[in-house]
């Protein structure tokens, strides 16, 4: 029996931003699958009899997998192409996640979390790959953006989808559930995506902003020692190490501190846990827009534009710093989403810059290298935050992630020089 693949024979309107919308839904079936952990975190606490330490040992077990992966899917995309590697990549969580739902302890459930990391560390690499062959460097933020808003959407959706399921049908049932979509999108990713070169479906208007078909690169493949040698690398590898702690905070830790230390029940969570995702959305797609904005108005160059606005994001950090003055959970809550806001332009931002520095070819190993790096930092202080938070609590460990950004901002500027590398090319700003 031959299979028979429809593929589209017009043209298509704005089919680069399709691509985006492609990609973003990718990456919210992508977080909704991640976040159904931390959403069930109290109530598998209770059903599977493990401790916080032992639930931070789960957590540990997909960070180290998805750290240690996120080259290596890098550079599997790089080398088998963005159709083929990303749908491959997309079965594998969706059946890991499906797991989830056998599982009968903490050691277990930290086993198929493993196998979780293993494959979800190809998300982001894969969408930062997509832009950099579908878009020229004025509109990348600005795509990163609304392709990102998928990360925040899909934890947003989490807590109300993910609780709804648990206590309709049971925990496992929302293991299941949120992996058995996860296939489906790889069907229409594999169907539907190709790189410009090949697309049916793109006009010649579009054709000639497509950077992997008027810009064609002739330089190497990046190889881990070539990239480690550059200062460009180290100047997004370490504020990526420190902002870092704060998501991983945000998707793993905040339903266990709003049951803990605010006394919040499953159904309270369910209603507002989402709040700080749909703050990070927001978040990224202005801070998406705030790159060009800065271009134009205040006639800053492509690279000092990214790093200020990552600057502005480091700043606003402070908000969920303070979350151990908040009087109530819901001002607990604002402060969260003040957070979710700032970290995402962090995010965007630096993402962004990923694409500018880095050749298209070796863009996806590029960030995953550079991925890698912060999720070390986030692995630390989750191990971190499951040693002490039950003996010193959650405030004092939140306070250090507005200090990791400000730092992480510091760092950016001294580190990878954005102003001094604008000034050498001053045509960056107009492509």
């Amino acid at each position: 029996m031959e299979l028979v693949i429809i593929r589209p024979t017009a043209t298509l309107k704005r089919l680069r931003w399709w691509i985006v919308v492609l990609v973003c839904a990718g990456t919210v079936l992508n977080y909704l699958a991640r976040n159904s952990l931390g959403v069930l975190a109290p109530q598998l606490t209770r059903d599977l009899g493990f401790t916080t330490q032992q639930y931070s040992w789960v957590v540990a077990a997909f960070q180290v997998t998805y750290t240690a992966m996120q080259p290596v899917c890098g550079a599997i995309i790089d080398s088998l192409g963005l159709k083929l590697a990303f749908a491959l990549f997309a079965v594998a969580w969706s059946l890991a996640n499906m797991a989830h739902g056998f599982a009968g302890g903490w050691m277990s459930l930290a086993f198929f979390r493993g196998l979780l990391g293993l494959s979800e560390s190809a998300a982001i690499p894969a969408g930062v790959k997509a832009v950099s062959e579908w878009f020229p460097a004025r509109d990348r933020s600005v795509a990163i953006g609304f392709f990102n808003a998928g990360t925040s959407l899909g934890a947003a959706i989490a807590p109300p989808i993910v609780i709804f399921l648990s206590l309709a049908y049971g925990w496992r049932s929302a293991f299941v559930v949120t992996g058995a979509v996860g296939l489906v999108w790889a069907a229409a990713w594999y169907l539907f995506y190709d790189d410009p070169a090949r697309h049916p479906a793109l006009s010649p208007a579009e054709r000639v902003l497509a950077p992997s078909i008027v810009e064609p690169s002739t330089q190497p493949l990046l190889t881990f020692r070539t990239l480690v040698i550059q200062r460009n690398f180290w100047g997004l590898a370490i504020p990526r190490f420190l902002i870092e702690p704060a998501w991983q905070t945000f998707s793993f830790w905040i339903p266990l501190y709003l049951a803990r230390e605010r006394g919040m029940d499953l159904k309270s969570i369910a209603l507002f846990a989402w709040l700080p995702f749909l703050a990070s959305d927001a978040g990224g797609i202005l801070g998406g827009y705030l790159s060009p904005f800065l271009m134009k108005h205040l006639r800053l160059g492509l690279l000092t534009s990214r790093a200020t606005a990552f600057a502005f994001g480091a700043v606003m950090m402070i908000a969920p710093a303070s979350v151990g003055l908040a009087l109530s959970p819901y001002t607990a809550i604002a402060l969260f989403c003040v957070g979710g806001f700032a970290h995402q332009m962090l995010f965007v931002s630096l993402n962004a810059l990923t694409t500018d520095v880095f050749p298209r070819e070796s863009v996806a190993r590029a960030n995953g290298f550079v991925g890698m790096c912060g999720w070390i930092g986030g692995l630390i202080f989750s191990l971190t935050v499951g040693a002490l938070a039950d003996t010193v609590g959650y405030a004092p460990l939140f306070r250090l992630l507005a200090v990791f950004d400000i730092a992480g901002a510091i760092v950016l500027f001294a580190v990878l020089r954005p102003v001094r590398l604008d000034a050498r090319r001053p045509s960056t700003a107009g492509r």
